[in-house]
């Protein structure tokens, strides 16, 4: 029943996510797409063919890089590789054709740009292809493994279920979820090395702390900043090494992580010179961004606290109020004696990426819905809301104000999400008059796969209604035929909280 919950949260998420296509034109994304396209056809890192279609590059001599961190780009190139004999045969053109003459999809383009083009329609199809795995797939799996660890916390299944859903429909990590960016792989990666250690046996087998190892190095790689959230994690294992006195898996997640960095000091060697070169060091632009104190770091600003919390602007929390929760919920898991390590490991991460991104010059993180440097932290920071909903889940005030703060956190994360054809400016300081409203107002909604079949605006979301209600449908007739549905809203057992209070009491009786 455990893993039939944890496939139908992670089957909603997926469906979710793939129903919108990634942006197109996207120069974050056409970053990494450049570097995939020039390996795999030209068999070369060089994006000279390809550099006018972004702006985030690096300059070495006389050609042109991706600046980016190349953890996605490398998973990218394999899968470019097994998609491309598809391309060069009639479909491509077929699809083309069809795209230049379809009604819905025209709709969608500005009328200022250049229309449709068969590279065009070639890359929109390899971002669509790669954003799958990389960003929806990992996406919907760790939504999965939430609902799976929370396990340690309740038995209870619909605070899991809201907690997991929670995540991946009322945060930003929705509007990257199918997106050629490297936040959503990284918070997979670093959540399955907790993961992995958390739910370890007694022993910890060699592969195991290898596959850990390989984890938090390629999370590393593919987002810079998550250092912050390797060093706790490796902390953590240490912690876990140590209790069970082992030494041979602490050597096996080195050799993991050593593997992965010696693959990156070579890719940085033969690009950018020196093993711990970065593309960034060698960006044309934001040279004032990427050179001011250490690397973009100086000190947390009002302006940057601000801006990424509750300003209109790029504010988690007026994005996703529900996170809001999460505050109260580190004292009462304190309170509660559990997980002891888990809660230091989780208030580490979610300090040290708030102040990251309310120290760097760049905080708003250009086009985005949200902060969305905190992406990779938000599976940790969301946690904590587990013991608000155990602890006083009975209590009618909190149930309705939860209700009411998720609804509006999926409403508002997905209005911004949709809202036409990219990411909110950082030029409009108010994205929601200035880019919500508008693009709502006349129908400017995301290209989906509704808008291939013809319907337009907010109608082309009428088959992903649908087909979220099959699936839920599905997915609670799958709870009956296990003759289980009781406990996904009944007591379900006791939570660690409940015994661990009655562990104390006992001992306090004891005593006495």
């Amino acid at each position: 029943m455990e893993r039939l919950h944890a496939f139908a949260i992670a089957a909603i998420l997926l469906l979710c996510s793939i129903y919108f296509f990634p942006r197109w034109a996207d120069p974050n994304q056409n970053s990494r797409l450049d570097m995939v396209f020039a390996v795999v056809e030209d068999g070369t890192f060089q994006i000279d063919k390809y550099v006018a279609n972004t702006v985030d590059y690096a300059k070495v001599g006389e050609h042109y890089y991706s600046d980016k961190a190349p953890g996605a780009a490398f998973l990218g190139i394999p899968l470019y590789a097994g998609l491309r004999p598809l391309l060069e045969t009639p479909l491509l053109g077929a699809l083309t054709m069809r795209l230049e003459s379809h009604r819905a999809f025209a709709g969608t383009l500005r009328p200022e740009g250049t229309g449709v083009s068969a590279q065009k329609v070639r890359f929109a199809i390899v971002q669509v292809y790669l954003s799958f795995f990389v960003s929806a797939l990992p996406t919907a799996a760790l939504a999965g493994l939430l609902f799976l660890w929370l396990r340690a916390v309740t038995p209870l299944v619909w605070p899991r279920i809201t907690i997991a859903l929670g995540y991946g429909l009322a945060t930003p990590a929705f509007a990257y979820a199918n997106a050629f960016y490297g936040h959503q792989l990284a918070a997979f990666l670093l959540f399955v090395a907790f993961f992995l250690l958390a739910r370890a046996p007694a022993q910890i087998g060699a592969r195991r702390a290898w596959l850990i190892g390989l984890a938090l190095g390629y999370a590393f790689i593919t987002e810079y900043p998550v250092a912050l959230m390797v060093a706790p994690i490796g902390l953590y294992a240490l912690y876990h090494f140590r209790k069970r006195r082992q030494l041979k898996p602490l050597l096996w997640l080195i050799v993991g992580g050593t593997m992965v960095a010696a693959g990156w000091m070579a890719y940085n060697t033969a690009v950018f010179g020196g093993p711990l070169e970065l593309g960034y060091s060698r960006s044309e632009l934001w040279t004032q961004q990427h050179h001011t104190g250490f690397m973009s770091l100086t000190a947390p600003t009002f302006d940057a606290v601000w801006g990424i919390t509750f300003s209109p602007f790029r504010g988690l929390f007026l994005l996703s109020p529900w996170l809001l929760s999460a505050l109260p919920g580190f004292v009462l898991w304190w309170r509660s004696g559990v997980l002891r390590g888990e809660w230091w490991l989780t208030l580490a991460v979610a300090v040290g990426m708030f102040l990251f991104n309310a120290s760097s010059s760049m905080w708003w993180g250009g086009f985005a819905v949200g902060p969305r440097y905190l992406l990779p932290m938000l599976p940790f920071f969301v946690l904590p809301v587990a013991f608000v909903l155990v602890v006083w889940g009975k209590r009618l005030w909190l149930r309705i104000g939860m209700a009411l703060s998720l609804l509006w956190s999926f409403v508002a994360v997905w209005s911004m999400t949709l809202a036409e054809q990219a990411f909110p400016s950082d030029a409009l300081r108010n994205p929601w008059a200035e880019h919500v409203l508008p693009s709502w107002a006349v129908g400017n909604i995301a290209r989906n796969l509704g808008t291939v079949l013809g319907l337009e605006g907010v109608w082309s979301l009428t088959p992903l209604v649908l087909l979220l209600a099959l699936a839920t449908v599905a997915w609670w007739w799958a709870t009956l035929q296990h003759r289980e549905a009781p406990a996904l809203f009944g007591k379900g057992g006791r939570s660690s909280i409940e015994m661990e209070t009655k562990r104390k009491s006992r001992l306090t009786k004891v005593n006495e």
